[in-house]
């Protein structure tokens, strides 16, 4: 399965192009884009688009655009089942920005269905993250979701790791910036 995922900046070329051009069976956001980022995906409707929101999105530009919010949810496609979980570790006090305590994402993915592949703007605690820095720290829950589920594949944006680590207990970690072209082997 490919899929054209795209996290925390624009795409670097039209996205109806990219996947005209690469045959893409689905379309992944993975946060802190903006609809004007990607309003072609407005005329995108022969194949999926599924997507959690980023920290620093608005929150509402899903719909308009046909995504599918993933934040908590189970979506299956060609007997795939994907699911996500939205924005970063609770950095600062503001209601205008999507972030959770530690705690809170424990709470919220303790007990989330067990998934194929799961995307997430933040990434887990410890992989590709900044431990000692509150706003680039993983979530702890997303890697207890990892040791109990191993879904095959995890998807991320949200830092910029030099090195990125590419697997966390047999799980795939796919480290996401600006658009990639993903090949899913199942």
């Amino acid at each position: 399965m490919k899929i054209l995922a795209i996290a925390d900046r624009p795409p670097t070329k039209s996205i109806i192009e990219t996947i005209r051009q690469n045959e893409i069976d689905l379309v992944c956001t993975l946060g802190d884009l903006t609809h004007f980022d990607l309003y072609e995906l407005e005329h995108i409707t022969h194949i999926p688009k599924i997507g959690v929101y980023g920290n620093h999105d608005s929150g509402n530009y899903f719909e308009p655009l046909g995504i599918i919010n993933l934040h908590l949810r189970v979506f299956e496609f060609k007997g795939i089942k994907f699911g996500g979980f939205e924005g970063c570790v609770r950095y600062k006090d503001t209601p205008h920005a999507i972030m959770y305590t530690q705690e809170e994402a424990q709470k919220m993915l303790e007990s989330f269905k067990c998934v194929d592949v799961f995307i997430t703007h933040a990434p887990p605690y410890g992989v590709n993250d900044e431990p000692e820095e509150l706003s680039h720290q993983g979530f702890k829950a997303l890697r207890k979701y990892i040791n109990r589920c191993h879904p095959k594949y995890l998807l991320h944006g949200h830092t910029y790791p030099q090195n990125p680590i590419k697997e966390l207990n047999q799980t795939q970690i796919i480290y996401v910036h600006q658009d990639m072209i993903v090949e899913l082997d199942f």
